[in-house]
């Protein structure tokens, strides 16, 4: 455990830098996007109620109130949230193949440590893991102090109010925040367990060389295969199984998926990759 937190400390702060400037380009953007857009639709309102001779009432009875959603799907919001998402997923190789083609091939030295070789896999899938779930959290808080800010400019008369408590009605949000621990398991297993197959493919890729790449391949379509083969199944029987059951399935599979990639990804690294 020792060394497991050694490690992962160490594949952290390698990182650490980078992950500053994604989380400052976050907060810049989207406090700059919501005193943008909200102005923006301020100036808006002034130009129609001027052209038009309107009341505020009469506004809002033609055009509607301000939602936060319209924030929400700016790209001043997006665009960073999808530029971080994007740097973490070529991350997500990266934290492998740095330690291949790096200076003094550091891989052989992390191999060599008088630990489990196995550990060095479990640091960095629990390095990207904690990066992600670092983003979704500061997402959150972001959020709230956005409300406060698009608040602040558009009267309460010209907006539907928004708080932290009606989070789960943006769309786009209801995947990154589960409401319920099912909901969480479900999409953020999902997501350790593409990682971890991704990371063992790289393994395969690396262990068998040009063929390696094909095995990968094989490898990785397989695993995606037999991960949805009870969705397929049920949609083939014109949804026989209860939603329950199509749950435990998919359960049960996605932990046999997670743990042979586990298990081959322990195996590559005791008797394949050699220093």
């Amino acid at each position: 455990m020792k060394n497991y937190l050694k490690l992962l400390n160490f594949e952290v702060n390698r990182f650490f830098k980078l992950y500053l400037t994604l989380i400052g380009l976050i907060i810049v953007s989207q406090f700059i996007g919501a005193v943008v857009v909200s102005k923006g639709y301020m100036n808006d309102v002034d130009q129609v109620r001027y052209k038009k001779q309107l009341s505020m009432s009469q506004y809002t009875e033609d055009y509607g109130l301000f939602s936060f959603d319209q924030f929400v799907g700016s790209e001043w919001f997006l665009l960073p949230i999808f530029f971080s998402i994007a740097v973490l997923m070529i991350y997500v190789f990266f934290i492998w193949y740095r330690d291949w083609f790096g200076k003094n091939t550091f891989i052989y030295r992390l191999l060599m440590l008088p630990t489990e070789r196995i550990t060095i896999y479990f640091s960095k899938l629990t390095t990207i893991m904690l990066l992600v779930l670092g983003l979704v959290a500061l997402q959150i808080v972001l959020i709230s102090i956005e409300i406060q800010i698009v608040n602040s400019i558009i009267p309460t008369d010209l907006q539907s109010h928004f708080s932290i408590y009606d989070f789960d009605s943006l769309d786009m949000c209801n995947w990154l925040y589960p409401n319920t621990l099912t909901e969480f398991i479900l999409i953020y297993g999902v997501g350790l367990i593409f990682v971890a197959v991704l990371f063992t493919a790289i393994l395969i890729e690396r262990s068998y060389g040009l063929k390696g790449i094909f095995i990968a391949i094989v490898y990785g379509m397989l695993s995606f295969g037999v991960f949805i083969a009870p969705l397929l199944v049920n949609r083939l029987l014109n949804g026989y199984f209860y939603t329950l059951e199509v749950f435990l399935m998919e359960l049960v599979i996605s932990i046999i998926v997670l743990v042979s990639a586990i298990w081959i990804a322990n195996y590559l690294l005791k008797y394949k990759i050699r220093v």
